[in-house]
Parts: C-alpha cells; structure tokens; sequence
C-alpha cells in the first residue's frame, strides 16, 4: 500500500518531467539527490560511531579500559547478529561484492533493506571495536540509494546501473572528503566500464556528498603537510611497491581463506562466542586493532610511532629495545587482516578498506624504520607511511588510480604524485601477476560472475544455459526397431534423437545424417535395433556448468547441440545458435 501510494502521488511529477525535462538533465538532478542523501548517510554513521565510542569510554575508568576492550567486541558482533536475525530476517550480505553481483546479474537492483540494514550493523559492530571499516558499509548504503531511487522515479536500466555507481562514489567521497577518489573507486571497482558523459553524473553526486560531509562533518580524517621528495629515494620506493603487493596478496588470500572457513561453520552463537573471544584476545594483546586503526595512523603520520605500545604488554619494553616496537607494528600489520574476517566472519560487519589502509601505515612505518637504521639512506617515515597506504589499498581492491588520489586528497600530499604513482603502480602489478581478482570480485569468479573481464564474458556470465535448453527433441527407445525409428524420422521436426532409457537415462544419439544409408536397408527394419546405430555424445552438460565452459566445449567440438543431462536424467538440448540469440538480446539490453 504504501509503494502504490508513493507511485501515485509521483506520477504526476514523472509526467510533469516526461514533458518539460530532457533526460540528460533529469539524470544530473537524481544523481545530486542521491549524492545528498549518501553523504547524509556517511555523516550520520561516521559521527554516531565517534559519539558512541566516546561515551562507551567515557564509561569504563582507565585502569579498566584495557578490559573493557576485550569485551566489548563480543558485545557488538553479538548485537549485530540478533539485529539480523530479528529484523532482517537472517540475511545480511556484506561487503562490495554483492553490489557488482546485483549490477552483473540483477539488472543493477539492490534490495531496498540496504538502505538502513549497512548502516545499522556497521554501527553496532565498529561502535564496539570490531577490527574493519565503515566504508564498504557506507557505499552499500549509497548504491542502495541509487538504485531504489532509480527505480521508484523510473529511470532506464543503463542509468539506474550509472545511479548504483553514483551512490557508492558518494559514499567513499563523503567519508574521506575525497571527491576524486569517490569518482575513480566507482569507476575501477563499481562499474565494469564508463563512456564519457556518464563521467558528469559521477562528479556531481561525489561533488554533492562531499559538500554535504565538509558542511556537518569535521575535516580530513588524515592530515600531510609536505612540498617536496628526494629523487634518490625512487630505488626505496620501489621496494617500497613490492612490500605493499605482497602484503596484498597475503590479505586477499587470508581473507579468501577465511570466508570460505566461516561458510562451513555451523551454529550462530558459536561463532559469535568464539569470534568475539579470539578477537578480544588479539585487542587485549595487540590494541591497535581495536576498531578502524584510524587513531594508529593518526598517531605514525604525526610521528608518535612509539605509542603503539600504549595500553600493551609491550609498553614497558619500548624505551628499552626499538625492536619491540617493530615486533608490535609487524605483528599489527599482519594480525589485521586477521581481526577483520574474524569480526565479519563471526556475525559483525564491516569493509577491507579501512583495513588496508591501516595496514598500509604499518607497512610504510615498518620498512622505512628498517631502511633507516641500515643506514642506506635517510627515508622520511611519514611519506613511506602515506605510500605504504596507498600501495596496500591500490593492490587490495586493485584500484591504483583509486588509491593514488584518495590518499593524495586525505593527506593533502599532492606533492607525493610521483611517489605515490610509482608505489601504487608496482604494487598494483606485482599483486595482479599472483592475485588476477581483488577481494572483492575473487569470490564471485568462483561463481561464474566476471563483472571486471572482458565483455564478452561478462555478458555470457549473466546467461542461464537451463533457460535456453529446447525440449522438443523426439527421444527414442534403445531396443526400438529401425522400422519404428523410421516412422519416428517422419514425422519429426529435427534431425537430432535422444536415445533415452525407460528411467530416464541418455544412452546415446542418433543423428540423421549419419544413417542415410540404413534408412533404405527396409530388409532390416524389424532386426535392427537402435542400440546398434547410435553413438556417444561427443559432450553432455551439466546445470552447473557455465555459459562460458559450454560454448568453449562446443567450439572445440565443433558442435552444433549439446544434451543437457540433470540428475542423470536427460532434460533436452542446448543449442550454440540459441546461445548466440541470447548473446545478442542480452548485448542490446546492456546498450540501450
């Protein structure tokens, strides 16, 4: 009722708009109302998150804190988990990869419970500590206002696609003040490809969201204040770029490894326990992967890297051994990736990004701390720092033109450009020779969905072959005559026989073509039998085969039709002339 309620009281505005406002313009006001409405969004979460810390702190006395800190994980991924049991029903899908799922697949729909169900997890779940990042939930939370927005004021297929874009650039614009870097992270990761014009409504809606944050949320979350870096230093930042690919492609891999782990584990409070406990344990051993890990890199770039110890076991040794204090920023480093699966694993909810970011701070602090106590030459910590952030971000989500302005616009080093390409770009391509997908798009490969391939792949991805399967192939008995099999052949529209068993099993084929001889042999149509002239399908196919594989095994086979076989049981034929119609029906849709 309150959708036909909605749609009646816009359709005489849709109609109002039909006639007095072009399209272009029309969709350059949408997207600055979706650009509104996410950065409203990143503020909202942004600041209720930072007022809840502080009054979860302000709670504890400091001599308690360091407990209060072990708990209070537990405590927010619990919340999380009844919050989607209860109210969203048991589902939450987390992260970017469903969104690229919903553009590939879903005709650029994203379900309407997006809209709060992102913002009101990630709340509960960083509010407490929980070890992952508020951005992923925020561009979620800007597609979701894109798409719905599309749909309810009746925009075309192609442009709520652009929408869905427009409200996760929005989103990562809004929450770093960052309005390049929103543009390019929905270019690179969001949406598969981009023509020109499509660019204006991207600028707008990042435009929009970032007025928005600037006017109600206060400043940069990181401040640089840097004019110049030393040519000789090109050498460093190259191992610099190799450093950061490989702790990317150690990050990828743990979080793959982990997801698939967490998909076999069964039993809600189980994991909710024991996720919290563990990941209590590394914040009561290592605090700085309590919460974002925003405040630590504050801390490095303000060149107090010393206090990452504070609240520690380790504390009473920083003054004594500087070794100590790598051991903690190694051990950071590598746990974060760590902490983040277990809190998004256990129930909570939260984003990479953030978390490479600060992993990208340790790894930047940890190498040019290295490189200077070799002696080798003097490195500025606080560049290697912002590079190393820049490096581990471009090889995570593999968005190097993403990385180098996002951290160019929340630092204010734009005088790092050259550092910052040389840093993102080596890390970019040492990451994809070992990694091809990023953490966000690894899973869904594994599902057939190539959202980042070529388009080809793309667009046969996005087909059902069981919808394409024809059933009107005559099928025949094995120990049926050649006479019966002949009268069959009269009567029938292909030239193509299934020879099918009483239980529904493929046997073989009998082609036409094939058998012209013993067509006019009537002296052995009683004798014959048509298990004697049938031969093997040169391949069968299976439901959960992909487009992609079944129109590859054709072509190296130089087949024409395909049976399909389910459960054992022979279910039609799958034809390449088919394939190609729906191709090209598909290639339309995508175009118009």
């Amino acid at each position: 009722m309150p959708k036909t309620l909605l749609h009646r009281t816009l359709s005489p505005l849709l109609l109002w708009r039909l006639r007095h406002v072009n399209d272009r313009v029309y969709l350059i006001l949408v997207s600055v109302l979706v650009g509104g409405l996410a950065g409203l969004a990143a503020v909202l979460l942004k600041t209720s998150v930072q007022k809840a810390q502080e009054l979860l702190y302000s709670w504890v006395p400091e001599q308690d804190r360091v407990f209060a800190l072990f708990l209070y994980p537990i405590i927010g991924i619990g919340l999380t988990v009844l919050f989607t049991r209860y109210v969203l029903g048991g589902t939450l899908s987390r992260g970017i990869g469903p969104i690229i799922y919903n553009i590939a697949r879903q005709g650029s729909i994203v379900p309407r419970s997006k809209l709060y169900s992102q913002l009101v997890t990630s709340f509960l779940t960083v509010t407490f500590g929980g070890s992952a990042g508020l951005e992923a939930p925020i561009s979620v939370t800007g597609s979701a206002l894109g798409s719905n927005l599309g749909r309810i004021l009746r925009v075309g297929r192609r442009e709520r696609r652009l929408l869905v874009g427009c409200g996760a650039a929005a989103g990562v614009a809004a929450i770093f003040n960052s309005p390049i870097a929103g543009v390019l992270f929905a270019v690179e990761v969001i949406l598969s490809e981009l023509s020109a014009p499509f660019f204006i409504p991207l600028l707008i809606s990042s435009a929009t969201a970032t007025v928005v944050s600037k006017s109600l949320y206060a400043g940069q979350p990181f401040v640089l204040i840097t004019t110049t870096w030393p040519v000789q230093a090109i050498p460093f930042y190259l191992v610099l770029g190799l450093m950061a690919a490989l702790l990317s492609v150690y990050m990828i891999r743990v979080y793959f490894l982990a997801d698939k782990y967490f998909e076999r584990k069964k039993g809600t409070t189980s994991k909710v326990l024991l996720g919290g406990l563990a990941l209590g344990i590394m914040v009561f051993i290592f605090p700085p992967l309590y919460g974002e890990g925003y405040n630590i890199v504050q801390l490095l770039l303000g060149g107090q890297p010393e206090r990452l110890t504070d609240g520690s076991v380790f504390s009473v040794y920083r003054d004594e051994n500087v070794w100590t204090l790598l051991l903690v920023a190694v051990a950071s480093m590598l746990l974060k990736v760590f902490a983040t699966c277990i809190t998004v694993g256990s129930g909570g909810n939260g984003g990479m990004f953030g978390s490479s970011l600060f992993a990208g701070a340790l790894v930047g602090f940890v190498t040019a701390r290295l490189i200077n106590l070799s002696g080798l030459y003097p490195i500025s910590e606080v560049h290697f720092i912002v590079l190393g952030m820049a490096g581990t971000l471009a090889g995570v989500i593999h968005a190097p033109l993403t990385a180098i302005f996002l951290i160019a616009e929340i630092t204010g080093g734009y005088a790092l450009f050259v550092p910052l390409m040389v840093v993102c770009s080596s890390s970019y391509l040492i990451t994809r020779y070992f990694e091809p997908y990023s953490v966000y798009t690894r899973k869904l490969v594994t599902r057939g969905v190539y959202m980042h391939a070529d388009r080809d792949r793309s667009l046969l991805a996005q087909l059902d072959p069981m919808s394409l399967v024809s059933n009107d192939f005559v099928a025949v008995s094995p120990d049926s005559t050649l006479g019966e099999l002949v009268m069959v052949f009269r009567h029938a529209s292909r030239n193509l026989f299934p020879v099918v068993e009483a239980d529904g099993r493929l046997v073989g084929i009998v082609a036409l073509d094939t058998m012209r001889d013993a067509l006019f042999d009537d002296a052995h149509y009683n004798t014959t039998r048509v298990r004697d002239l049938m031969t093997q399908p040169p391949a069968t196919v299976n439901p959960d085969d992909t487009m992609l594989d079944i129109l590859r095994c054709m072509e190296q086979l130089d087949a024409w039709a395909l049976p399909v076989v389910s459960n054992g049981r022979y279910a039609g034929f799958i034809l390449k002339a088919a394939i190609l119609a729906s191709y090209r029906r598909q290639l339309l849709k995508e175009t118009e």
